[in-house]
């Protein structure tokens, strides 16, 4: 694996340890997984690259653990370079949160892969590391997503419609 050698300056991260190619990520073997941080204000920031799962959320723990410690509120995850996450994967960020919430901190994903983002969809747990709420931000609609009434004819069940929330619908038999 290779280590950081170098630290580069940037808006989002500074001082974020980076690689030797002009800040530019290299890929991992598979299986691995890499956290760096960086701690600026009342909070930290950890960019977390790879495949995130049963051996690499182990060998990562510890970072992000290093990473909550250090933030005197808030850890920002970007996991935007995650390339597979699975539920042990989960489990490290679901675990990290648990830990920051007992500490009177907040663990928020500022950036996600479509991997990581289709999992926290899937089960519901997007909103678990949302961003505070902020002043800009438009408020959420205040009537229930509704779904059409089923064709005649169509068979009984559960209708479901996908979005960022998933609504269900139950049919009765005709």
């Amino acid at each position: 694996m290779q280590q950081p050698s170098d630290r580069v300056r940037s808006p989002l991260a500074p001082n974020l340890p980076c690689s030797e190619r002009d800040g530019a990520a290299e890929s991992l073997p598979p299986g691995q997984a890499t956290a760096l941080f960086a701690s600026s204000g009342n909070r930290s920031r950890v960019i977390v690259r790879g495949e995130l799962d049963l051996v690499s959320g182990e060998q990562i723990r510890g970072r992000l653990v290093e990473a909550l410690t250090a933030s005197p509120n808030r850890l920002e995850l970007d996991l935007s370079g995650v390339s597979f996450c699975d539920c042990a994967g989960l489990n490290v960020l679901l675990e990290l949160r648990h830990r920051a919430l007992s500490q009177g901190k907040t663990v928020t994903i500022r950036a996600a892969s479509p991997v990581v983002d289709r999992l926290l969809d899937l089960i519901g747990a997007q909103k678990l590391f949302a961003p505070e709420r902020s002043w800009c931000t438009e408020p959420a609609s205040s009537g229930a997503a509704s779904l059409p009434s089923p064709k005649p004819g169509a068979s009984p069940g559960v209708k479901a419609q996908r979005g960022r929330h998933l609504s269900v619908r139950v049919s009765e038999p005709a």
